[in-house]
């Protein structure tokens, strides 16, 4: 029987091969995937508003008469069209136009158009707006609809992605989309029918609640956000499928070179280590590949953790790959590792992008003969020149930097090795469904004994000069201190002390023991910066964001964060993790800009009061959303056609709950609702479970 897939989109009218090939760019082939190239958010162009009321960054619908349309020449050509009504004027301005446009738009037309308010040369003004001449009349409030806007690519624009859409509807009524929810789900959550969801979120009613559609919340709009995580979680489960239908070698535990590490420490493991490697052993000795995400917060010895699993796998005759995100943090692993494992007999080897001719290649043949049983290093690691003899572990640090695609690329190095990845980064249980849904998860929620609790006390800028006297007296006591700022130069745009700033006035107040480190100094600069202060060359680290990971100094006793209102807390808690590295008692201190904000005094509050690293992500996520959580936007969160973890997260785990019971029942995706599932699959681009089961 024919369905919306089989039919191609050229059936619609208007749509030849040209028109085609730009949908195919935005992966539309068919009709069905016409209609699932879902409007991302809607515009209220039901009401004209008065020129005279427009405010900068108002988005609107005026209509009046054209004055005039003139050309004007600068630095670029522009077809400058002024309107006028009752209360005021606007320009349109148009920098890509025609002749023909240039006559629509004569002196005395009518013209109703649509955009933003920005500021220009002759006052108010729209660039390239929508616009009609000689518009109908305004539909009335009964019948006025709000209208959709759809994501494109170079060639199309949304009007005639609006008229395609709408021709799409009407095969609705001749091929209804299959359902493959529940209709048991469909009540609980009180959420309509495939069909009917789809042609409302393309052609809201009149009368549709239209802060439910503009916030995401129509239950239309839900249903098809639950299509989109079901999807996501389908695929995640997928990939570990996929992986762990791969029959491993069970890693056992044996010789004594794991009791002999821990002899060697000064310290005992936490409750929390023992009970994480309980958990890590069990899947290492399994014979199907381990898949464990360990969330470690800031301090509870992670690397410790990663250390005993590698004995463990190294022990059993494998080979252990650890990758980290950046090259001091990788450097980080590998003295640490070095330190620990050389006295057991254990070689190491490093890899990095710095690691080059001779070095590089002897640590490659070490790698590819086996004799290197631990190979540590960044994205080098992905190389196809690395070769391992037995790869049997991986581990990956700081996960969030990555996405699944990566991990899997890794994965591949060995015939079906172990994965263990780990984070510092407290993720929210939400946040870690919609990527780390194919693993395991551990928590390391304890600090080992004897860490004193870091005090943490909130200041205005304007007790800079009290904070500098602290941090003299601190030095002076054989203390170290890191002074973060948040930019790494002045800029006039941002009234912000700049790292290269403070370590200018710092040097001039403290002397030549003041250091600089910052994202624009080379690999080989940072590393030595890093190490000066460890070895107490420096007493003061003038730093920027980029020591949030990496770079341990058991003596730094105090942190100062300048604007700390401009930091998440997530990152906060990570940066004031640089100090409390030992029984000393340790002080970070919060410098603000006033006057706070109701939130802003909210969130410093919070970190004054607590150092749990996952109640303190939680709130971050409250206080400021998904996307900002990580810090800038990370690959290693996923990208959404229209789920809004902010706005959706209570629809997740309903959604996990069902494709986990999907991939139970049905894993090979066979049954009648497992051949709709791998259509969903394709529909919300999340197929790569798919294309991984086909690959073997």
């Amino acid at each position: 029987m024919t369905s919306l897939e089989d039919i191609p989109v050229t059936q619609l009218k208007g749509v030849g091969s040209a028109l085609a090939e730009i949908l195919a760019r935005l992966g539309i082939h068919s009709i069905q995937d016409l209609l699932f190239h879902l409007p991302y958010r809607y515009e209220d162009r039901t009401r004209v508003v008065p020129m005279g009321s427009l405010r900068i960054g108002d988005i609107a619908v005026v209509e009046g008469e054209v004055m005039k349309a003139d050309l004007v020449m600068g630095r670029r050509r522009s077809l400058q069209v002024t309107l006028r009504d009752d209360t005021g004027f606007l320009v349109m301005r148009f920098f890509h136009f025609n002749a023909a446009q240039k006559n629509q738009l004569a002196e005395g037309t009518r013209v109703r158009c649509f955009g933003e308010v920005r500021p220009g040369r002759a006052g108010y003004e729209f660039y390239h707006p929508e616009y009609q001449t000689n518009p109908p009349p305004m539909p009335s409030a009964e019948q006025a609809t709000l209208t959709p806007v759809y994501p494109l690519t170079e060639g199309i624009q949304q009007p005639r992605v609006r008229g395609l859409c709408q021709q799409a509807l009407s095969y609705l009524d001749r091929y209804p989309i299959k359902d493959w929810l529940p209709p048991a789900l469909l009540a609980d959550y009180q959420l309509p029918g495939i069909t009917e969801a789809v042609r409302l979120v393309h052609l809201p009613p009149a009368g549709a609640p239209v802060h439910l559609l503009v916030e995401g919340k129509h239950p239309a709009q839900q249903r098809l956000v639950m299509e989109e995580l079901l999807a996501h979680q389908l695929s995640l489960l997928q990939v570990r499928e996929q992986i762990q239908a791969r029959e491993a070698l069970p890693l056992l535990p044996a010789g004594d070179r794991a009791e002999r590490f821990l002899e060697q420490l000064p310290f005992s493991l936490t409750g929390a280590q023992r009970h994480v490697m309980a958990d890590i052993r069990q899947d290492l000795s399994q014979p199907v590949p381990m898949l464990r995400l360990v969330q470690g917060d800031v301090g509870s010895g992670k690397t410790v953790v990663a250390a005993l699993s590698a004995l463990q796998a190294i022990e059993a005759g494998a080979q252990v790959a650890l990758m980290a995100p950046t090259e001091i943090l990788a450097e980080q692993h590998y003295q640490n590792f070095r330190n620990w494992l050389e006295p057991l007999g254990v070689e190491l080897v490093w890899l990095s992008g710095k690691v080059k001719g001779k070095a590089r290649q002897s640590a490659l043949n070490a790698v590819a003969e086996g004799r290197a049983q631990i190979a540590i290093g960044t994205h080098a690691l992905f190389q196809d020149k690395v070769e391992f003899k037995d790869l049997g572990l991986v581990i990956i640090d700081e996960q969030h930097r990555f996405g699944v695609h990566d991990r899997l690329k890794l994965t591949q190095k060995g015939l079906r090795p172990d994965l263990l990845v780990m984070t510092a980064t407290p993720i929210p249980r939400t946040l870690a469904l919609t990527s780390y849904g194919d693993l395991d998860v551990s928590k390391l929620d304890e600090k080992p004994a004897g860490r004193r609790p870091i005090k943490t006390s909130i200041l205005p800028m304007e007790r800079l000069d009290n904070v500098a006297e602290a941090v003299g007296r601190a030095v002076e006591a054989g203390n170290q201190v890191y002074w973060v700022c948040p930019l790494v130069e002045d800029s006039e745009l941002i009234d912000l002390t700049s790292a290269e700033d403070r370590h200018r006035q710092l040097t001039a107040q403290f002397g030549s023991r003041v250091g600089l480190i910052h994202g624009r100094l080379s690999a080989e600069e940072k590393h030595n910066v890093t190490e000066s202060f460890k070895r107490g060359a420096y007493d003061i680290l003038v730093a920027t964001t980029v020591i949030e990971v990496g770079v341990d100094a058991p003596n730094a006793t105090i942190i100062v964060i300048e604007h700390a209102e401009r930091f998440g807390l997530a990152q906060l808690h990570q940066l004031r993790g640089r100090v409390g590295r030992s029984d000393k008692q340790s002080s970070c201190l919060l410098l603000y800009q006033g006057p706070l904000s109701v939130s802003g005094k909210a969130r410093l509050e919070i970190m004054r009061s607590s150092e749990d690293g996952f109640m303190i992500a939680e709130k971050d996520w409250e206080l400021r959303g998904s996307g900002d959580l990580l810090g800038a936007r990370q690959s290693g969160l996923p990208k959404f056609q229209l789920a809004d973890l902010d706005v959706h997260k209570s629809l997740l785990e309903t959604a996990n709950q069902d494709a986990r019971h999907l991939a139970l029942t049905d894993p090979a995706l066979e049954t009648p609702r497992g051949e709709a599932a791998k259509t969903l699959l394709y529909l919300f681009e999340q197929d790569f479970g798919i294309e991984l089961m086909k690959a073997g």
